[in-house]
């Protein structure tokens, strides 16, 4: 045992314990105790850490650039769900007005690839997706209005229908994919107060069918088979599946 002495103002100071060895100190073991084992430093005073000055640096990020082809916040939330950070959001400027005679699927189809070819860059992943909302073969409009949005939660109440969502990716070697979700969502029959209520939140505004189903919208939901995150604007299983086809490594799950 070593015996306890009083510590000095310098080794208080100094922040040394009063009953440990400091330098210049003799420790003698009790008799019959084993000799205390030489420890080897000589790899710890040689590691990168331990040399004075030394930092541990953050090793760059080596994935290629993912640029999302995308105006809305909701596809970057769902993107972070599965970890993925896009490099770069960029808003294609197209024509999304559909067509009298437009059929639901084709028309998805056609505006993901046109989002996807309205932003070329080579040599980047580029990752573009549409959402339409369908009664039947009738295309529900992104509504813009109050009066758009009270015809299509006219034309949903009560009802079911067809949300798309066409997910088109391109590699930086100029190689394309494309994946189609289509899920069936059906809402209770609406109230006239509860109509009035809801467009009154103004949650309808550019939401295809005039609806979000993460908005208050949910509260109408009696019914959806399919993909949530499709219904949302992202299909996340198709989109992770594309990504990992490519290359791309997908963070979430490992």
């Amino acid at each position: 045992m070593i015996s306890p002495r009083a510590a000095s103002p310098s080794a208080l100071s100094n922040g040394t314990l009063p009953n440990s060895p400091i330098a210049g100190d003799r420790f003698d073991p009790a008799p019959g105790s084993p000799a205390p084992c030489p420890v080897d430093d000589s790899s710890a005073a040689s590691s990168p850490g331990a040399r004075a000055g030394s930092s541990s640096r953050p090793q760059p990020d080596s994935r290629p650039t993912l640029v999302l082809a995308s105006s809305s916040p909701r596809r970057l939330a769902l993107l972070a769900q599965i970890g993925i950070v896009p490099n770069a959001v960029i808003a294609p400027d197209i024509d999304e007005t559909p067509a009298r005679a437009a059929q639901p699927r084709p028309y998805a189809r056609r505006m993901a690839r046109a989002k996807a070819a309205a932003v070329p860059l080579p040599g980047q992943f580029v990752l573009a997706a549409d959402t339409v909302v369908a009664v039947g073969r009738r295309v529900l409009p992104k509504a813009a209005t109050e009066a758009e949005a009270r015809a299509c939660i006219d034309l949903l109440s009560g009802r079911r229908h067809r949300v798309l969502t066409a997910v088109v990716l391109t590699a930086p070697d100029g190689r394309q994919t494309e994946r189609l979700s289509e899920s069936v969502v059906a809402f209770s029959r609406l109230t006239e107060p509860q109509k009035i209520a809801w467009l009154a939140l103004g949650e309808w505004e550019g939401k295809a069918g005039g609806y979000a189903i993460n908005g208050a919208a949910a509260s109408f939901v009696r019914f959806m088979s399919g993909s949530f995150s499709g219904v949302v604007g992202l299909p996340l299983f198709e989109t992770a599946q594309m990504l990992r086809g490519f290359g791309w490594p997908v963070p979430w799950p490992p």
